[in-house]
């Protein structure tokens, strides 16, 4: 029980996304690009910091997203066996008990405008964070 077993569970759903996502990115660069940083004798760190690491930056955002919306999920599933007396979790469980459905209704629409919420925020700062790096989007 407590704040940190949802913590871990959401951590651990969140986790694999980004990285499959950041091994994409970083691995998205065709051989042109890279042969380009070669005939610039970059080395692989600069080849890192100056072509791979921007490249990645769109399918990082896109893995946040899908991160996020995973996240929540695990938080809301981790407090159902927890006996958890707040949260959004907690208030499907007890809806459920006692066969509210509004309250049931209510706990799902809130999470679904929390998840629209927090993909809309990375939305924006994927937005700001593409054009400054001189990234169309």
């Amino acid at each position: 029980s407590g704040l940190l077993p949802k913590a871990m569970i959401s951590m651990y759903l969140s986790f694999f996304p980004i990285v499959v996502g950041m091994v994409k990115g970083l691995r998205s660069p065709d051989q042109m690009q890279l042969d380009q940083m070669r005939t610039w004798h970059a080395s692989a760190s600069q080849t890192f910091w100056r072509l791979r690491l921007p490249a990645s930056m769109p399918y990082f955002f896109t893995s946040l997203k899908i991160a996020m919306a995973a996240s929540l999920v695990g938080a809301i599933v981790g407090e159902l066996p927890t006996g958890a007396i707040a949260g959004l979790g907690a208030r499907l469980l007890a809806g459920s008990y006692y066969g509210q459905t509004i309250q049931i209704w209510s706990a799902l629409i809130v999470a679904a405008a929390l998840a629209a919420a927090l993909v809309g925020t990375i939305g924006v700062i994927q937005r700001i964070t593409l054009k400054r790096m001189g990234m169309a989007q």
